[in-house]
């Protein structure tokens, strides 16, 4: 791993850090919405993405069923799928690598200057991360456990408030801006009428007003 600069190795960690905390909120709020300790930490272990993660136990807690929960977690991860592309020559057949491909170690990956830069990048970053994640949530579920009510920390804003930070990046691209506007207004007039869930799928109609690249 002698291709990585320590600039390199400093990016990880500070996005190391990063991640840690937004787990541990994670692990946190799913027991304190009535998950038992094992649950996040399981999910966290299989799914290993934080914006589905954090959608599907919303869904659970605000009271949609688990279909629900499960049909937006997959949604939203369908744009990994070519990001596996993006990063197929660093997997070279590995499929277990497929686990550690998120936003963060595709990008890191996409930094090497040549193929070796591009394998210890996605590696490194990626099995930092995972483990960085996993970790958190197990400490954040553990900590759930302990404090009584939760929501007097604000954990329960806390939730909201992770996900808007997870998505307010990506809002400055119009292609983003317009589906995203069109689903929250599809999903706010849903919620008035229809049982909980079922508005967060109805949501993804915004997709359809995905305005077309020049």
């Amino acid at each position: 791993m002698r291709s990585i600069s320590r600039t390199a190795l400093r990016d990880i960690a500070l996005v190391c850090v990063a991640d840690a905390i937004v787990g541990a909120s994670f692990g946190a709020i799913a027991v304190s919405g009535g998950f038992d300790p094992w649950v996040p930490v399981v999910m966290s272990l299989i799914v290993f993405a934080g914006g589905a993660q954090f959608a599907a136990i919303g869904i659970v807690m605000g009271g949609g069923g688990v279909v629900a929960a499960v049909a937006t977690g997959l949604v939203l991860n369908a744009r990994l799928l070519p990001f596996g592309f993006a990063v197929a020559d660093v997997l070279k057949g590995r499929v277990y690598g497929a686990q550690l491909i998120t936003d963060e170690t595709v990008a890191f990956a996409l930094k090497g200057r040549d193929a070796r830069e591009r394998h210890d990048y996605f590696w490194v970053s990626g099995l930092a991360l995972f483990a960085a994640w996993n970790v958190s949530v197990v400490v954040g579920a553990l900590a759930g456990t302990f404090i009584g009510d939760t929501d007097a920390l604000g954990l329960d804003a806390m939730f909201p408030a992770v996900l808007l930070a997870l998505i307010m990046p990506a809002l400055a691209e119009r292609r983003v801006r317009v589906p995203v506007l069109v689903g929250g207004a599809i999903a706010l007039a849903a919620s008035t009428v229809l049982p909980a869930g079922v508005p967060v799928l109805l949501s993804l109609l915004g997709l359809l007003a995905r305005p077309k690249e020049a």
